[in-house]
């Protein structure tokens, strides 16, 4: 891609850009049927001042984008920034779950200080912004005196990425863990204290409803927001979604309630999984899928074919007006070997793995505009909007979808950013060298 000159002064005219309707905040305003609009955007002093047909004829300094896509900033709704680029001294074995969890345990045990987190943390959002992601929400590993060490480091970063990457955190435990009243308290009240919000992995208990109600009302108590690991397994006696969404239900809880993975759903059978789905949208439960980690892991049989993709009934939700997400998860741990926090790849590759296609339609907004929302910030393309912008040379979504688009411009405030990621070699002081 021929690199687009922009004008010392954040001030000029996007021209001749295609932007999906679904992301811009009054497609009605542009009429037509296609699933693209051929667009001008001004902008001035960082915002989108005027959004026109293209070859409107508006004066000023041009960027020409010769029909190439913009989307708005990426946001990335589950991460887990404190887990991430710890595969060179930490592989799985055989990249099963179980092998996963045993591996990151040993990790977190023998290398996870400040220094260490942070090093790791910061890499890991270094990408992220490079690829064009503004907001974040990561997942922190609360077991024990871990998270007196984690929580105040993802403070300090909350604080050092103001402005460039809205950071919010998640606790993370096994749901079993709030048996213990005192220690269900603790953590409530070190969430809260660092603006966090409320999480626990769920899976089928005996007790599990006694446990989300003692979730649910330390949550309410504390005015927190609710995020869940939900059933990422492959055995379809896992159903703990079904229990979450009645308790949002009978509590009437207000504030927001996320699950994620929620992978046994698509197992169950037709009828139990429809009962799921209609208490979740009835409970008003927003829910993510991490099509990437959970390809990976699931269905693993040791040298065998995987029989299914991992992942939740997108779809079927999604026609429920389910709030859906689509994000990162992790990147280059025991969970997930792979993966570089761009955004685009997990639409990419949620498009491919979920059919989310013919047509497209409303699917962009699983990485933009609906966890944007979900994380309280503004998204979308708008009149008066941020011009922060995603550019791509590709003017459709076939060539969007064929290539890795390593060659987009990046906006913040209507300025372009040096999209180059970090090296891996900076990582060899923690990893080790050669990582």
């Amino acid at each position: 891609m021929t690199a687009l000159t922009f004008p010392a002064e954040p001030t000029y005219v996007l021209r001749n850009t295609t932007v999906a309707r679904t992301l811009l905040a009054r497609p009605q305003s542009y009429p037509g049927e296609d699933e693209t609009v051929q667009l001008d955007l001004a902008v001035e002093r960082g915002r989108v001042v005027r959004i026109t047909p293209a070859g409107s004829g508006e004066g000023g300094p041009t960027v020409d984008l010769d029909g190439g896509m913009v989307w708005p900033c990426f946001t990335d709704i589950h991460t887990h920034l404190d887990k991430g680029h710890i595969w060179p001294r930490c592989p799985n074995p055989d990249g099963r779950h179980q092998s996963a969890r045993t591996a990151v345990a040993a990790d977190r045990t023998a290398h996870w200080s400040a220094a260490d987190v942070a090093a790791r943390m910061s890499f890991g959002l270094r990408c992220a912004y490079a690829h064009g992601t503004r907001a974040v929400r990561t997942h922190i590993d609360s077991i024990g005196e871990q998270g007196e060490i984690s929580w105040p480091v993802l403070g300090a970063m909350r604080a050092e990425w103001q402005g460039r990457v809205a950071l919010q955190g998640v606790s993370l435990i096994a749901i079993q863990g709030f048996r213990d009243e005192a220690a269900g308290v603790r953590l409530a009240d070190l969430v809260a204290q660092h603006s966090g919000i409320l999480g626990a992995v769920t899976t089928t208990e005996p007790d599990l409803d006694l446990l989300l109600d003692r979730v649910f009302a330390l949550a309410q108590a504390r005015d927190l927001d609710l995020d869940f690991h939900v059933d990422e397994t492959n055995d379809p006696q896992s159903r703990s979604l079904a229990h979450i969404a009645p308790v949002a239900i009978k509590r009437r809880f207000k504030g927001q309630v996320v699950v994620g993975h929620c992978c046994s759903l698509a197992l169950q059978p037709a009828a139990e999984a429809d009962r799921t789905m209609d208490l979740v949208a009835e409970a008003g439960i927003a829910v993510v899928s991490l099509p990437m980690c959970n390809l990976y892991l699931m269905d693993r049989t040791g040298g065998g074919t995987p029989r299914w993709r991992g992942v939740t009934l997108l779809h079927e939700l999604g026609a429920r007006g389910v709030r859906m997400m689509a994000a990162s998860d992790n990147c280059r741990d025991p969970f997930y070997a792979y993966g570089d926090h761009d955004a685009l790849e997990v639409f990419t590759q949620a498009v491919r793995i979920a059919h989310l296609d013919h047509p497209i339609g409303e699917w962009p907004r699983l990485v933009t505009v609906t966890p944007a929302a979900v994380m309280g910030i503004e998204s979308g393309i708008a009149e008066g909007s941020p011009a922060d912008l995603v550019l791509f040379r590709a003017r459709n979504y076939s060539e969007l979808l064929s290539r890795s688009q390593h060659d987009r411009t990046v906006l913040r405030d209507g300025a372009p950013i040096d999209t180059t990621p970090p090296d891996y070699r900076e990582l060899d002081p923690i990893l080790g060298s050669g990582s």
